[in-house]
Parts: structure tokens; sequence; C-alpha cells
């Protein structure tokens, strides 16, 4: 924990994602000042949890104030052709603010050679992130149990859905403990973790047909999972008004996984978080309520 007994000021970008809000729940309490960055200002969101300040990573001009002051920065950028510039500009900020140290979320597998173009952006923003001249941590978490949700209405509906990962097996894991790894890093000592990159994963690598029969166990009703074509997933994102961008991220990703690339395991989170971080069973049943309401469209 820090010494000197001076409250830290962090500055969480990305403030309205999933990922984003769960930290923000996680470091709830701590002793540390939220600041949170918005696109726009937003109407008692945080409570009083978060002082909300309003700015755009497209926009360099609208960061400063926002970085002012800052001790460190959780560094979260949209998924989207632009993420390497948003990662630059949030940096920039930082650098010209005297910010101590950047957390950045990443992605598993993120590379110059990475088999999808997420992966490969990311690379780009990892490695300028180590070389930014402030101290840095990257989190590179696996798939998202939280990913399950957007297929919860089909699940409601009809006990089963349908994903384009045929029999991919994936060390997935859920976004609170990704959240609970973050606050960690954040609330440890900056040089504690220092020039580290942490590929976050859950307790096991699963199939969807073994997703299907946890869940089938947690909600006392038969789950089946339908693997679909690369073409019927398009078609029915499309249909939801998933811009075509991140269709074809996710086209990529399910075919990298489909080739198994998404099979394995680590214990950083456990080491982390000081116990094994949940298994998708628990993610079911604490989302029970989800999976057996019937109004629900795409989320991400």
């Amino acid at each position: 924990m820090h010494t000197k007994g001076v409250s830290r000021t962090v500055l969480i970008t990305g403030a309205t994602g999933t990922v984003s809000t769960a930290l923000m729940k996680a470091l709830e309490g701590a002793d540390m000042h939220l600041r949170a960055l918005v696109r726009e200002q937003a109407h008692g969101l945080y409570g009083q949890s978060a002082e909300v300040f309003a700015g755009d990573l497209d926009d360099a001009r609208s960061l400063p104030p926002a970085f002012e002051g800052v001790q460190d920065v959780w560094l979260l950028t949209p998924n989207g052709p632009r993420a390497p510039e948003n990662n630059m500009n949030a940096l920039w900020a930082a650098r010209q603010a005297g910010v101590e140290r950047i957390v950045r979320l990443s992605a598993v597998g993120a590379a110059h050679d990475a088999p999808n173009r997420s992966g490969r952006l990311h690379a780009l923003s990892d490695r300028e992130t180590e070389r930014c001249g402030m101290r840095w941590t990257i989190l590179r978490p696996h798939w998202f149990m939280q990913n399950l949700l957007n297929e919860a209405g089909d699940i409601s509906a009809t006990g089963a859905f349908s994903l384009n990962m045929a029999s991919a097996r994936i060390g997935m894991i859920d976004v609170r403990d990704i959240a609970e790894c973050a606050a960690r890093v954040l609330l440890d000592d900056p040089a504690r973790h220092h020039g580290e990159a942490y590929t976050l994963t859950g307790p096991r690598s699963l199939t969807f047909d073994e997703v299907a029969d946890q869940a089938s166990i947690a909600l006392g009703r038969p789950i089946t999972y339908l693997p679909v074509s690369d073409d019927a997933k398009r078609k029915a994102l499309l249909g939801y008004g998933v811009p075509k961008w991140i269709v074809d991220m996710l086209e990529e990703y399910a075919q990298a996984y489909s080739s198994g690339w998404g099979d394995f395991t680590t214990d950083t989170a456990a080491d982390l978080l000081g116990r094994p971080p949940g298994d998708v069973a628990d993610f079911v049943r604490d989302h029970a309520a989800a999976f057996t309401s019937a109004d629900h469209s795409w989320r991400r």
C-alpha cells in the first residue's frame, strides 16, 4: 500500500464502460480520489464516488483539465481503428500533467502478429505505453464472461444461445475479477507493478457446451449452445445495429478462438487477488435474473 498517507487521484477513462464501472465499484471506500472521464457530463451517474470531467480521447485539446493534478491514470480506449490515437492523446495529456503512473487495459494476445486487428492495434498502444516515460502496468484480460449477457435474451426466451465459436475452448474471466486486479495494482505502490504486463484469465478453459452445462445447473433448466457460422452471426449482429468494424473484430476473434488460440489459463489473477478468480458457474448464478428476464438487446 502507499506510504506518506497522501491520497492519490486516479483518472478513470472509459468511465461508462463495463470494466471501468466495475473498477470504480472495486475502488469504493479506498483512500483515493476518483475522477471519471466521460464524453459528455453525466447526470449523477457516479453519485459522490467520483468527480466527473467531460473529455474525449478523440480530441486531444479536450483532455488537459481532466488530467491536471492526477497521479494515476486507468487507461481504457474504445475498440476501433482510432484506438492507438486515443491512447496517444491520453499518454500525451498525462505526460504534460506530470502523471506518475499509467495502468492500461489491453487485450488478451495483444501482439504485432495477433490474428485479429484489435490485438494488433492494442500492441501498438502497449508499446507506446511501455516507452511513455511514466511508470506503467498493462493488463491483458481474456474473453469476458460478461459477453454471455449479450446472449441473455435468447437464453431466457429459448433456453439456447448461438455463437460462431465452434468448439473453441477459452480461459474466460469475470470482469469483476479484472476490476479487482486493476484496483489491486492501483492501490499498491507504483513501483510494485511497474513494467509488468499481466495476462488475466479465469480458473479454467471451457467450451461453450461446458458453459451451457454450467448454466443449466445454475439456472435449474436446460441451456443449449448452438454453434453457428460466421455469416449467420454477422447477419444477426448487423441486424442489432452493431457497427461493422465491431462485427469484423468479433468475427476475427471468433476465428482465432475456434482455432484454439484462447485455450489457456494463467495464475496471474489468483496471485493479484489472493484467491481463485470466479468460475462461470458463479457468474451465471450471480446474474441469474438477467438470464431469466425476456427484455434484452445487444450491449457492448
